[in-house]
């Protein structure tokens, strides 16, 4: 897999379609599951970890699922490198900076991934964009049912799926939804809304998940708890909470449009400004102002931009994805520059006559 030219394109969890888009950007099923013919991965040797890299590579090659996927050994991969699956969702921080063998096994879509030797032995991923859990759930059983077959998951009749974290004993599912919130954060009511989910035991995250800072008003909602509740119980869980996100963001949206809108209008209108006229941009601006500019084309402020250009600058923008694009490694002032030009390429209308003149 060339990572050069993946960077061109855009992953599943920001394609902008999907059930409710505007404000879930994209929903997520990860299991956690163990093999039980090793110890857990903190028990394990480095030849422990290259044996599991190795046996789960030979029990999935000629199967079904061997035909879409590819296999990438983490650990051989740069510092570029990582981040760059990391920015796309494909690998968390934790493989990223473990140490000894660690592979994770991508489908050409993107839609689902396999990280081996991360917490667990495998975590296995699906993503769909927009709210759609119920597809997410049903393509993420079958891949386990399909990995069950050819694995043997350390399972265990009173407890279920044994996991190297307690929370995730049981099912090993952790459902998850990443919502865009910025109107609640420009009304105030955002932490407000946190209290009232940790109470019912769900999870608030960053962007790129546990331990990320909150950034561009995007927030990852998931259950915390998975001992004592079957798949499909945790699935509606997550489910039956998000319309309600959705409900209070857009009620927010409601308020700053009837009760302040010009000052919502030179708001968008300025973060537009900003990135269309700045010379060098950091990432944390660019996420700023952009979360801004996709509330203001979903809101109908702006015209002339489509949602998915805007959910395609938010990952192109950042550090390895820009590097990746622009073909070499930059320090941070010349990423910032080059950074500013890539928006402006993207945000500035084009003169259908100039090319004529």
């Amino acid at each position: 897999m060339k990572f050069d030219d993946l960077a061109e394109k855009c992953g599943e969890w920001l394609r902008g379609s999907g059930p409710e888009s505007d404000i879930v950007i994209s929903s997520r099923i990860r299991l956690a599951r163990n093999l039980s013919n090793f110890p857990f991965i903190r028990k394990c040797t480095h030849d422990d970890r290259k044996e599991i890299v190795r046996y789960v590579q030979r029990n999935l090659n000629g199967t079904a699922l061997s035909e879409s996927i590819e296999f990438i050994n983490v650990d051989r991969l740069s510092d570029l490198d990582r981040q760059f699956l990391m920015e796309r969702q494909i690998i968390s921080r934790e493989l990223s900076e473990n140490e000894g063998a660690r592979s994770v096994v991508i489908d050409s879509t993107e839609q689902f991934s396999v990280m081996v030797n991360e917490e667990d032995h495998l975590r296995i991923q699906v993503m769909q964009s927009g709210l759609d859990l119920e597809l997410a759930w049903n393509r993420i059983n079958t891949i386990d049912d399909h990995l069950e077959s050819h694995l043997q998951f350390n399972f265990h009749e009173k407890f279920g799926y044994l996991t190297a974290c307690p929370t995730n004993v049981g099912t090993g599912l952790r459902v998850s939804v990443m919502v865009h919130l910025p109107a609640l954060v420009i009304t105030k009511q955002i932490e407000k809304v946190f209290r009232s989910l940790q109470k019912i035991n769900i999870a608030v995250r960053g962007l790129f998940g546990e331990g990320s800072q909150f950034s561009g008003d995007f927030y990852q909602v998931s259950n915390q708890i998975t001992l004592g509740k079957t798949e499909l119980e945790l699935v509606r869980q997550v489910r039956d909470i998000v319309p309600k996100l959705i409900a209070y963001e857009r009620k927010a949206r409601e308020f700053l449009v009837h009760e302040s809108e010009q000052d919502l209008q030179d708001d968008v209108s300025r973060a537009l400004g900003i990135l269309c006229t700045a010379k060098k941009i950091s990432s944390e601006e660019t996420m700023h102002y952009l979360s801004k500019v996709r509330m203001g084309v979903n809101l109908g402020l702006i015209e002339d931009i489509k949602i998915p250009t805007v959910n395609k600058l938010f990952i192109h923008t950042q550090p390895a994805h820009l590097q990746k694009i622009r073909g070499h490694q930059l320090n941070t002032s010349d990423r910032n520059i080059e950074r500013a030009n890539y928006l402006q390429q993207h945000l500035i209308p084009r003169n259908p006559d100039a090319s004529q003149n």
